[in-house]
């Protein structure tokens, strides 16, 4: 059994059940969008590596990240329809309940927060995961607060209209949550950056086990920007002695 097979069974049944739903097209639409995300994902790729060697709070850094937002909701929306989901609950009747998700996204993105808190307990000791995050969060420490968070949810949601829309949907269903996680990582690459590709695996099945679940970007979105916006908040304090020695010595 596969990794993510094995991490089906002890999920809640909406993150594992599909809703049913009618995604068809056409063979010549289904070969466009494959184009279209194929395109996207290179570029966006290569955009995403380049913010993150700007220098912090930087107009090239906001202007980048801008740019990398841009390129994946583009690309998104340029290869096809996208879905908003459902979520499925039993009813008094023989027939499913549907409805939009929004609070279970919601507290999953609050559980995944506590469980990336956690592991950031830990990788503060060890040296390479501790550098690797720290460097992330000087983009945070050193930035516009508000800039930062506008920048943080924009990437986050235009990340999930491309991956776990228009690539989820470019991709065999029988393999589009490990393809779309992998290529997810393949893309985060781009950054160098160790911690910030170990974090796209683990949110990146996350997301992806939602929209096999929904079908439609909706419930990862909000998964994404709740995890997201506390990742932002409380975070960089964990890691002030660290962020306050780059902003003494920017070359580190």
């Amino acid at each position: 059994m596969t990794l993510l097979g094995r991490a089906a069974r002890v999920l809640p049944s909406w993150l594992t059940e599909k809703v049913p739903r009618d995604h068809r097209e056409s063979d010549a639409a289904f070969h466009r969008r494959r184009k279209v995300v194929a395109a996207t994902a290179i570029t966006g790729a290569g955009v995403l590596g380049a913010s993150l060697s700007t220098k912090p709070g930087s107009k090239q850094f906001y202007g980048l990240t801008a740019a990398t937002a841009a390129t994946w909701v583009v690309g998104g929306l340029a290869s096809g329809p996208l879905h908003l989901g459902w979520m499925q609950r039993r009813g008094p009747g023989p027939n499913p309940v549907l409805r939009r998700p929004v609070v279970t996204p919601v507290l999953l993105g609050v559980g995944a927060f506590g469980a990336f808190y956690g592991a950031a307990l830990v990788a503060r000791r060890i040296p390479v995961l501790d550098r690797a995050i720290s460097s992330v969060l000087q983009y945070a420490d050193q930035g516009d607060d508000r800039l930062v968070l506008l920048t943080t949810l924009t990437n986050g949601a235009a990340e999930e209209v491309f991956f776990r829309g228009a690539l989820y949907a470019a991709l065999p269903e029988k393999d589009s949550v490990a393809a779309s996680t992998g290529i997810y990582m393949m893309a985060t690459v781009a950054t160098r950056n160790p911690a910030l590709v170990l974090a796209s695996g683990v949110v990146g099945a996350l997301f992806g086990l939602e929209r096999r679940a929904t079908g439609g970007i909706q419930a990862p979105l909000l998964t994404h920007l709740t995890w997201s916006a506390l990742m932002l908040r409380y975070l960089p304090p964990l890691f002030r002695r660290d962020l306050a020695k780059r902003r003494l010595n920017p070359g580190r």
